[in-house]
């Protein structure tokens, strides 16, 4: 087995990972690219947790101010798209060999199980994969904090967010040609300039929690297994 530097890491995957560039929905070929990758990681013996967006099919906010509903009621429906991805990526991880749970934050006891932490460390202790879904199951909090949160629950050794670029850049890389690639920044660094990491609460979670970020991008094969193992890729965010 190769050496890891992180043996239990909660991996933060955006709703928009699982569709193809510019689409929605559920692409086929990227819902199967990354249950390869995940299975790559687990490969090398991880105790992996997943938390998964669901900005591929419903985005609450941005939903309740196009149609007449309720911003609470949307951000729900967000939710729910969030345990609809979970579903997809358990089956695909299953598919592939890998036994995984979901569960959710919202109680839907006919297609996953609801958050237990104990339980959720019991599957990581016996070589599931978990999926939690429905975020933190309340309105107005993002998938970020969730993931935040749940890394600090289960004593994960790092965060990873899983991008569409290579990590954090002194600005946005697809506007600005000359953005910088941090490879190292600090948590007040990303909180004092407002650098769009994740969302502030949940950076600040990870500060006070001491659990390390690290940010790359989902598209480049391998990366989230050099990851694992400790190799220098995308931005590490921590104290410094």
């Amino acid at each position: 087995m190769a050496e890891l530097k992180y043996k239990r890491i909660v991996l933060k995957i955006s709703g928009e990972g699982l569709c193809a560039t510019g689409g929605d929905g559920i692409d086929a070929d990227e819902l199967r690219r990354i249950g390869e990758e995940i299975r790559g990681v687990v490969d090398l013996g991880v105790e992996l947790c997943l938390v998964i967006g669901g900005g591929n099919i419903i985005r609450g906010g941005d939903l309740a101010k196009r149609i007449a509903i309720e911003e609470v009621a949307a951000h729900y429906m967000g939710m729910l798209a969030t345990v609809i991805n979970a579903m997809a990526l358990q089956e695909i991880l299953e598919s592939l060999g890998i036994p995984t749970r979901v569960q959710s934050a919202i109680a839907i006891d006919r297609v996953c199980e609801p958050f237990v932490r104990r339980r959720a460390i019991r599957h990581l202790e016996k070589g599931r994969v978990v999926i939690f879904a429905a975020g933190t199951g309340n309105p107005f909090v993002t998938t970020d904090s969730c993931a935040a949160l749940r890394a600090s629950e289960i004593g994960a050794d790092v965060l990873l967010k899983a991008t569409k670029v290579d990590g954090v850049y002194t600005a946005d890389p697809e506007t600005d040609p000359e953005a910088v690639l941090h490879k190292h920044i600090g948590y007040d660094q990303v909180i004092d300039a407002r650098l769009q990491v994740m969302d502030l609460s949940a950076m600040v979670m990870c500060q006070q929690n001491r659990i390390p970020v690290i940010v790359f991008n989902l598209k480049k094969s391998g990366n989230m297994r050099a990851v694992a193992q400790g190799e220098e890729v995308g931005t590490l965010v921590d104290a410094g």
